[in-house]
């Protein structure tokens, strides 16, 4: 029987060296978490909070196109998601989508990538409950 734990509850702590440097635990995953070396005292020892979103809205939405296509069983083959912040600071997404598909396929899967659970939380109102313990 496995030890990693069920509970999706994230833990963030301190870690260093380094003033940003974060120890970032899930279910017995651990991450590091650090500012970039062009951020003033960033050491680079781990993803950004900037990276991090990112790769929730793109491994979501890949996620969610393979489970669409795996369903619907169309010819997808390979998923490719480039994430940017611009300077106005949205989100840029493209999505390469590699397969014998048809139009019709690809606008179909298109459509489907704004449905995952990360696009549908940061395009709509999330209200963060917190407390100091």
């Amino acid at each position: 029987m496995s030890d990693v734990k069920k509970d999706n509850t994230v833990t963030v702590s301190e870690v260093g060296p380094g003033p940003f440097v974060q120890s970032v635990t899930v279910r017995g995953h651990k991450l590091l978490a650090d500012e970039p070396l062009s951020f003033p005292e960033g050491t680079d020892k781990g993803l950004s909070p900037n990276d991090f979103l990112l790769s929730s809205l793109g491994s979501c939405t890949s996620i969610t196109l393979r489970m669409y296509a795996r369903l619907k069983k169309l010819p997808l083959d390979k998923i490719i998601i480039t994430l940017n912040r611009n300077e106005s600071g949205d989100i840029d997404r493209k999505i390469e989508l590699i397969g014998n598909l048809t139009d019709e396929q690809k606008n179909r899967l298109f459509e489907i990538s704004n449905k995952c659970p990360i696009h549908k939380a940061l395009t709509n109102t999330v209200k963060i409950n917190s407390k100091l313990v």
